[in-house]
């Protein structure tokens, strides 16, 4: 069994799950607690603010948890002056007097005999769990008003996670939008296995100079393809030979310098995914409806941004999907799913972060709405709550899934999360709404 930890004991103190008892210090005053305080997860005390009544004298400031007592001194808090002003000092075991606490007259608490009975039992079995989900077993008894609430609100967290990306890129192009949407939107064309390449191939062909012949649909597939180093053989068909005579006269012209092709990956891939065949969809797609990149902002519904994304190719990409003359007999068209993906973590993030720069609560409002409107992703993490699929309606949903997975299950945060701490915590008081993150 593991030890004790302090992350349970600050649990339990900022939702107050201690028995309803007279409670006394080691010093045997009696404290009650009118407030526990603000947790703090940066350095210093543990809670802030904090207000508790000891022998019928409110005390206001600052509280410190601690497995022990003796931590204090293990924790060199004797030696931080941002220790001084403590009201409490609230232990499980109290293992012995130190000279902090008598200095300043701060009373000690020893919290093991008032905690509610199983919350221990209950995070260690959490704690211990090999699942990826660590709840995995009780996850179908967990209310479904807290899950869904808990996970609504991981689907914001997951878009501002995002637009701190935005804004990065913004910044890093000196403010300029178009290129930056330009970057992201490339990027995922290459989805996960190509993304890096897009992204360089974005960085390495500059968007204005596509936008000035975005109404040449041949010319921007040369470009696309001949930056990417899929022009350089030798190749049948007279769309090809088209390509790569465009591409020598633009090539010369603007002083270009293709990538190797051999950064493209191919490996164990479906057709649909051959970078070749992304490139052409996207040369589709910024032929079609240039306004993708120069004003993303004048969309507001998932039906038209999936419309403009599933642009028309010409007609060598409709049964082909590489250089080398492959066909196929399928519809090579952008899917629907894949174009949905596109607005889910490209659109709906570059809208929240205009929204948010720019104080516009309507932008942050359609990008809630666009994730609304998409249909729930299914991955291998999204697949890993099937007791509470029948809730997952939406893309807003699936991606609030994803955020529980990467960030509060595979990392064991079950404290930090509103299911795991209502499984926690007794019956009698659940906590049920999402606790700070």
């Amino acid at each position: 069994m593991p030890r004790m930890q302090e992350d349970i004991l600050q649990f339990i103190w900022q939702h107050r799950l201690l028995k309803p008892v007279n409670m006394s210090t080691a010093g045997a005053k009696q404290v009650k607690i009118v407030s526990p305080g603000t947790l703090n997860r940066d350095a210093g005390p543990d809670f802030f603010n904090a207000q508790i009544i000891i022998d019928d004298v409110t005390l206001s400031g600052n509280v410190e948890i601690h497995v022990r007592t003796s931590d204090w001194t293990r924790h060199h808090h004797d030696t931080d002056p941002s220790y001084d002003r403590i009201i409490l000092h609230a232990v499980f075991e109290h293992d012995g007097p130190i000279v902090q606490n008598e200095k300043h007259r701060v009373e000690v608490l020893e919290l093991r005999n008032y905690i509610e009975e199983g919350i221990i039992e209950r995070y260690q079995e959490l704690a211990v769990a090999k699942q990826n989900i660590p709840c995995h077993p009780q996850l179908a008894t967990a209310d479904d008003v807290t899950f869904i609430a808990w996970i609504e609100r991981l689907a914001v967290e997951r878009l501002e996670q995002k637009v701190e990306r935005v804004g990065s890129l913004i910044r890093d192009l000196n403010g300029d939008y178009t290129n930056a949407i330009y970057i992201l939107l490339l990027q995922a064309f290459g989805f996960s296995v190509n993304s890096g390449a897009f992204e360089q191939l974005a960085r390495r062909l500059p968007v204005h100079i596509l936008l000035r012949h975005s109404n040449n649909l041949l010319q921007l597939e040369a470009m696309l393809l001949g930056m990417a180093g899929m022009l350089d053989e030798q190749l049948q068909g007279c769309h090809l030979h088209d390509l790569q005579n465009e591409f020598v006269f633009l090539e010369r012209k603007y002083h270009l310098n293709p990538l190797r092709k051999e950064l493209f990956k191919y490996s164990r891939m479906r057709p649909a995914n051959f970078p070749a065949l992304r490139l052409a969809q996207f040369a589709a797609m910024l032929h079609r409806q240039p306004r993708l990149i120069t004003s993303p902002l004048s969309f507001s519904e998932k039906n038209e941004l999936v419309r403009a994304l599933r642009a028309e190719m010409s007609d060598y990409w409709k049964s082909h999907y590489d250089t080398g003359g492959a066909s196929s007999h399928r519809v090579l068209q952008l899917g629907e799913a894949a174009a949905e993906g596109l607005v889910i973590n490209v659109f709906a993030p570059f809208f929240f972060y205009t929204g948010k720069t720019f104080s516009k609560s309507e932008h942050c409002d359609t990008a809630l709405s666009l994730l609304e409107q998409c249909a729930p992703e299914h991955n291998r993490k999204t697949d890993l709550f099937p007791g509470k699929s029948r809730l997952v309606k939406t893309a807003r949903y699936s991606q609030g899934l994803i955020q529980l997975a990467d960030h509060y299950c595979f990392r064991k945060q079950c404290l930090r999360c509103a299911i795991g701490a209502s499984l926690i915590s007794p019956p009698a008081t659940k906590v049920s709404r999402p606790v700070p993150a």
